[in-house]
């Protein structure tokens, strides 16, 4: 009888193990493999598995080494406003939208992708990671072509197209042709391919001269709009232009660009084209929205059709060895900025990435501002956005905190109020209902930004170069820390912005770390900026940055010009090595090595100087007295 009892005693154990077992994967989600044998098209089989999750909970997606390609055909659809984007209709198989605690791993596979897809759709989710993978596409974006002669008095240069690149010439003008997408010449810009980098001086040689003043145009000035209209969105931007280049075929696969208004390229160089501004960023390879928590390790995007990552209104965002490099022998990895950071909180951290010839920053940090359009009551305000490229933009979430500003007066906000509700009317225009009552000096034209939704940022031990435009554009006012990378960028390799004019991005730079980096020749475009540089949009004199620090860097540079400071309050640039490189031609030898304006408590201590500059430090009467040590 006891050992019958003993019996039933472990079996209603293993019954309580196996029901908690299974409880436990219940709440845990299902691990996922796929195998190889979807690598053909692995959309539809890895959408179904996603579209069956609220069903049959998923904790980890794992997919056999290998190379898995992704056609639109059978994705998921939907139209996105996507930030620093264009508006539109997207595939994916990845729709990641409202998951907890899920791990995607690669286990080093490829994913390749053709088409107007985003690879990972990722929003209202938490703690997501994605790691051991990399992602192309079959067919880029972008197109390349090496030019082999150059006439300067008749204003033509000659291109050789490869195979890789399909195109037709329509009506003089050249289109690139894509497996469901085709571009123009649009934007365009030199690459170097002995140094596989953006060529020096290339502003003296591109953006091609495109598109010219319209001919003919009758009664235009007779429209007149009720409301402020962009004239920078796809819908206006051709208005009263017209083509000024025309292309011809000399031969299968050489083309002859005629008209270009600047110097002719250099023969040797490899011209990229993205086709036009406004229509050209549509594929990123990560779309991050609403959520908290994503982890991106050990991860390489080759390419996409817009920028590597873009997170928007989210919190803790880590990458860790994400790297941005292009393959297949490309000068170009993405086609717009490696990551870029809207309206995020909490953390972000790029940890040992390589971002690399990317046509865009490696990272833009930054909130937005919105205009007030509307007083419509004393605790409701109608807001516009004031990019095209930012429309749908949830300016924040109930309890956030907005600043009310009035640039002309001053950087920072005259008055806090807190978000109650949004509503969202469309793109451009949504209303916003606050807890507190409106200020009696809130004016139509002032902005608002969210002083919330600005992160801790930490950059270190990455490599930044090879790309067009910038390294970082920092805008937040909380700790940031820019530690030991490598940056040899084609425009500035830090700007420090307040921006209001264009973008509308917002986020006044402060508490900023940089340290122990090495900037090489960057700024080599031709325009002539610093390679840090502290600048506004607005020409007052008003502080706009605080709190900086610059130490133990070391600064290689072809060029005089290295810091630009202005609207500037207690920065410190100490124990900070400068050489002149010799690499390249100075474009501007006038230039002092520092500039500084409007700026008041600035310490130079303890640096090394050995470059070309006839004046090392020139200020202006802001703080006169400043000397360089």
């Amino acid at each position: 009888m006891k050992r019958n009892r003993t019996i039933v005693s472990v079996l209603s154990l293993l019954a309580v193990i196996l029901c908690v077992s299974w409880v436990n994967r219940a709440e845990e989600g299902e691990k996922v493999l796929f195998t190889n044998s979807i690598s053909e098209d692995a959309t539809p089989a890895v959408l179904a598995r996603i579209m069956q999750a609220k069903e049959n909970s998923i904790s980890e997606i794992k997919f056999e080494k290998g190379t898995y390609h992704f056609y639109p055909d059978k994705g998921q659809e939907e139209f996105c406003h996507i930030s620093n984007h264009c508006d539109v209709m997207v595939s994916t198989a990845f729709p990641i939208r409202d998951f907890k605690n899920l791990t995607i791993d690669g286990q080093g596979s490829t994913f390749i992708f053709h088409g107007i897809m985003i690879p990972f759709l990722i929003d209202q989710s938490k703690n997501i990671t994605v790691k051991n993978l990399s992602v192309d596409w079959h067919e880029p974006f972008y197109s390349e072509g090496l030019i082999i002669a150059n006439d300067e008095v008749k204003k033509t240069f000659d291109m050789q197209i490869s195979e890789a690149y399909p195109y037709e010439i329509r009506n003089d003008q050249i289109y690139f042709i894509k497996e469901y997408y085709e571009h123009s010449l649009g934007q365009t810009i030199l690459f170097d391919p002995a140094r596989k980098a953006i060529a020096y001086n290339t502003e003296a040689y591109t953006n091609l001269t495109t598109v010219k003043k319209a001919s003919v145009s009758r009664y235009t000035e007779n429209i007149k709009y009720k409301y402020e209209v962009d004239l920078r969105s796809p819908e206006y931007k051709n208005l009263g232009r017209e083509n000024r280049l025309f292309v011809e075929e000399l031969k299968p696969g050489v083309v002859r660009i005629h008209n270009h208004g600047k110097k002719m390229p250099q023969v040797g160089m490899i011209l990229t084209a993205k086709g036009e501004q406004g229509f050209n960023r549509v594929a990123p390879a990560f779309r991050v929205t609403h959520t908290y928590g994503f982890n991106a390790n050990n991860v390489t995007v080759h390419h996409a059709g817009g920028m590597g990552l873009i997170a928007e209104n989210s919190a803790d965002l880590i990458l860790d060895h994400f790297n941005v490099t292009p393959s297949n022998g490309r000068m170009v990895s993405t086609t717009a900025d490696a990551t870029h950071f809207v309206g995020c909180r909490g953390k972000v951290e790029l940890k040992n990435c390589i971002l690399t010839n990317q046509l865009d920053d490696a990272s833009n940090i930054h909130g937005t501002y919105q205009k007030i359009v509307d007083v419509l009551d004393d605790y409701r305000i109608g807001v516009r956005m004031g990019h095209s490229q930012q429309q749908g933009f949830q300016i924040g979430i109930p309890k956030d905190t907005l600043g009310l500003v009035r640039l002309s007066n001053s950087f920072f906000p005259y008055n806090h109020l807190t978000i109650k509700s949004t509503e969202y009317i469309n793109g451009r225009y949504q209303i916003i209902t606050l807890n507190e009552k409106l200020p009696v000096e809130v004016q139509v034209g002032d902005l608002i930004e969210n002083l919330t939704a600005y992160p801790e940022l930490l950059v270190e031990n990455c490599i930044i170069s090879g790309n067009r435009a910038r390294g970082l554009l920092l805008s937040t006012p909380k700790k940031t820390v820019i530690r030991n990378n490598f940056f040899s960028t084609e425009m500035e390799a830090l700007l420090i912005p307040v921006e209001s004019g264009h973008w509308y991005e917002s986020g006044n730079g402060a508490n900023i770390k940089i340290t122990g980096n090495v900037f090489q020749d960057c700024n080599h475009s031709g325009l002539n900026r610093g390679i840090i540089r502290f600048e506004t949009d607005d020409d007052n004199e008003n502080i706009a940055f605080n709190n900086i620090e610059i130490t133990n860097n070391k600064i290689n540079h072809f060029d005089n010009l290295i810091l630009e400071i202005s609207n500037t309050n207690n920065l410190i640039f100490k124990n900070n090595t400068i050489v002149n490189s010799g690499t390249f031609p100075m474009l501007y030898p006038e230039n002092p090595a520092i500039k500084v304006k409007s700026s008041k408590n600035i310490v130079f201590e303890d640096n090394t100087y050995s470059g070309d500059a006839e004046l090392i430090l020139a200020s202006d009467e802001s703080i006169p007295n400043l000397k360089f040590h």
